[in-house]
């Protein structure tokens, strides 16, 4: 059996494109083969219409490679479907924190690759996901930035991270935080300048979770990590996604940034995260 023909229409930016005429719980081999091929020529694929359910949305997930965690909810509705928008609560904090500009698991040893994202109840106004292309980001710096940059690296934490937004959790009994991530003691020290482990393009490496430039004054590397996310999410680098029940994307963590956009919490929004792990050699980062 052939591969089945499908559409790919690319967005009005610099990757992502919109894929029609597939089921994704029906793929078969040669045909999810193409659609990986054009995951790494666009970074981020959406998929309308396919109102997976959990068990289809992680056989499609595990089909990029191993995965950090199956599915998990990025939801403000609790259990029993009460809405959940008191801010000093850790669960919105984290959504708080999602609206940053960021890459996933950079705090972890081992960074993502990936994730498939699905939308089940999304609010009338609000709540986009925003993808930034930081493979163009880093085509598109002077000389000069590019020389600056090429030696330097940054610690990533969430622990950071979520302190800025005002967020530092306590440690249960076992002396282990709630939070996933929470719990890395020593923070990975990562190249501002990634390669591409399977397409060798050069990208830029920051987001929320970057701190501490070694060599550099707090002061200074706030500054220079700070320019290059600004700089990185100028349009045509930006993709914002306006969800609509049964939409699909899958991404790839190593070449875009995203982000959460603001909505009244008190309207539901539930979203299916399956996060794909990341290489443990091409992905690994040691603390210094």
């Amino acid at each position: 059996m052939g591969a089945v023909s499908f559409k790919v229409q690319p967005l009005d930016a610099s990757f992502g494109a919109v894929v029609t005429g597939l089921k994704l719980a029906e793929l078969d081999d040669e045909t999810f083969a193409a659609v990986y091929g054009a995951w790494l020529d666009y970074a981020l694929l959406i998929f309308p219409g396919q109102h997976l359910v959990r068990e289809q949305q992680v056989t499609f997930a595990r089909r990029f490679g191993e995965m950090e965690f199956d599915f998990a909810p990025i939801s403000n509705v609790r259990p029993d479907g009460s809405i959940l928008s008191d801010e000093s609560k850790s669960a919105v904090k984290t959504l708080k924190g999602n609206e940053g500009w960021h890459q996933d698991s950079t705090y972890m040893p081992v960074q993502a690759k990936g994730a498939v994202f699905s939308a089940h109840v999304v609010p009338e106004e609000g709540g986009e996901t925003g993808w930034c292309d930081m493979r163009a980001a880093y085509d598109a710096l002077d000389v000069t930035t590019r020389a600056k940059i090429a030696p330097l690296k940054a610690y990533h934490s969430l622990h950071y991270s979520q302190a800025k937004i005002g967020y530092t959790p306590a440690p249960n009994e076992d002396g282990v935080y709630a939070d996933y991530g929470m719990n890395v003691k020593e923070p990975p020290l990562r190249p501002l300048v990634k390669i591409h482990p399977e397409t060798g393009r050069s990208m830029l490496a920051v987001g929320r979770h970057a701190y501490g430039v070694p060599g550099l004054a707090p002061e200074a590397s706030e500054a220079l990590l700070a320019s290059l996310i600004a700089f990185a999410a100028e349009p045509p680098r930006i993709y914002h996604h306006s969800w609509t029940p049964g939409d699909v994307v899958v991404w790839d963590n190593r070449a875009l940034m995203h982000r959460a956009r603001p909505w009244d919490m008190t309207k539901p929004r539930v979203m299916y995260h399956s996060r794909i792990a990341g290489d443990p050699v091409a992905e690994f980062a040691a603390p210094a």
